[in-house]
Parts: structure tokens; sequence; C-alpha cells
């Protein structure tokens, strides 16, 4: 099965849909190349209006694979350390791209699911999904998402959810702003559709300067995004190969609690 569909309309319309339903539609080194080489193909392609993320099934995206967070335990720093700057250069591919993106969220998001919503410019969800940034409660962080998750929901929010690794609903996703519209399920290709229309309204060229500008006057671009990126990326590193983050993913992958957890 192929874990990343593509295609596009005669709009120019790219639509990307994780397909790895049987997971939930988590990452693993496969989707994380796939995802990152077709947006890096769309950025080159006139043809090319926007993109549109989604997910297969009732899920958009589980965050890391199970199979591929076994395979990190047992992953030197340096190794780790790799596959967090390939995450990395997924992200902020699908953020610095110069066409719109859109994030069609069909369900629940987790980890670094969460992140590819907070690349995304505009960003609708079905009112029943679920989400959160649930890796501390590995005894990690959510290193390599944060640039854009703390930029799309806040320092104050960041601190909350970063720590508690609580989960939340879609009402809660909009109030932070991690989300911009939450609709029934029945209504969200019709509101996908609204968006779609919308920007195709909009000059290709006029868009790309428009996105480049709101970063430009943020005070951020690809080339400093990724000077952070080698940081989050040894940080993760760090944690996963510490006592702290081998225990939290081992009890995660031997489904118990972690030894930081009391039973009193």
């Amino acid at each position: 099965m192929r874990t990343l569909i593509s295609g596009s309309d005669e709009q120019g319309v790219l639509t990307l849909c994780m397909n790895r339903p049987e997971v939930h539609n988590a990452f693993d080194a496969e989707m994380i190349r796939e995802l990152t080489t077709a947006l890096q193909a769309a950025d080159k392609d006139k043809t090319v209006r926007m993109v549109v993320i989604t997910g297969t099934g009732s899920c958009f995206s589980a965050g890391a694979d199970l199979n591929w967070m076994r395979s990190q335990v047992m992953a030197s720093q340096d190794e780790n350390e790799g596959d967090a700057l390939r995450l990395a250069e997924l992200m902020r591919s699908l953020n610095y791209l110069s066409k719109p993106t859109i994030a069609r969220i069909n369900g629940a998001a987790f980890g670094g699911g969460l992140g590819l919503i907070a690349a995304c410019d505009i960003t609708v969800a079905v009112d029943n999904a679920r989400f959160g940034l649930t890796e501390a409660r590995l005894g990690l962080a959510p290193a390599v998402i944060s640039p854009y998750v703390i930029r799309r929901i806040g320092e104050a929010n960041a601190r909350r959810y970063f720590l508690s690794a609580e989960r939340f609903d879609s009402q809660r996703a909009y109030d932070i702003g991690l989300i911009q519209q939450s609709v029934a399920a029945e209504q969200l290709d019709e509101v996908i559709e609204e968006s779609i229309s919308h920007l195709l309204k909009s000059g290709p060229s006029a868009v790309a300067h428009c996105k480049k500008l709101v970063f430009n006057i943020a005070g951020h671009n690809a080339d400093s995004q990724k000077i952070e990126d080698e940081y989050t990326a040894r940080l993760i590193a760090s944690l996963r190969v510490s006592g702290e983050g081998q225990e939290g993913l081992a009890a995660f992958l031997e489904k118990r609690k972690p030894d930081w957890i009391s039973d009193q």
C-alpha cells in the first residue's frame, strides 16, 4: 500500500493524503520522505496553485509510528539526530512553501501530526477531532515541531500543553488558534472547497509574496529556521538516548507506566 496518495485537479489543487489508516496515518521514515519530496516538487511546479494535506480514514495523523519509535530506542544519538533533521526538513518545506497550504483535518492529530497542522496556512477540522502534544509522557519533548506550534498557539498555551501533554478537543484547538474552523464532518469538504475558491481568486505571484511578507515581518524564514532545526534535532536526539527517554519509550512500547509515575 502506498503511504502517500497524491493528485492534482484541473485547477492546480494538489491533494496529499497520508495513507496508513491501519496505524492512524502515523509517520515513519518512508512517509516523511514521500511528503517532503512531494512538497518540494510542488514548490517548483508552476501548475500547482495550492496544496491540501489530509489523511485516509478517520484520523489525520497520530504522530510517530510505533515501529519507527521502536527503532529509535536502539538507535545512537547521531542516528536519532539524522531522523529528527529529516522530520525538520519536512516541516520546513511545508511551512515555507510558496503556495497556499490547507490542512483538511478529518480526525485526531497528535505529535508530529499536530506539527503539520501548525505549518499550514489554513486549518479546518471536524468538530469531533482530538489533539495533543503527548511527547512529555514519553520523557521527550515536541522539539522539531515546536517553532511552528509556538507561533500558532502562543507561548502561554505551549507552556501548558507541552508540559501537561493533555489532550484537548476541537473547540479548545480553535480557542487557542491551532485551527481556524471547526465544522461537522459532513460539512468538511464544502468548507475546504470554499477556501480553495477564495485562494483561486488571488493572483499566484501575489499569494507567494504575501506568504513571504508575513514571514519577513514576523522575523523568520527558511534559512533562519534551518539553524533552529539543528538545535531542536540535537535536543530530541539527546532526550531519546537519555535514561528518562529510554524508560519512557520502553514503557510506551511495553504498555506500562514509566517509573516516574507512582502507583500510590
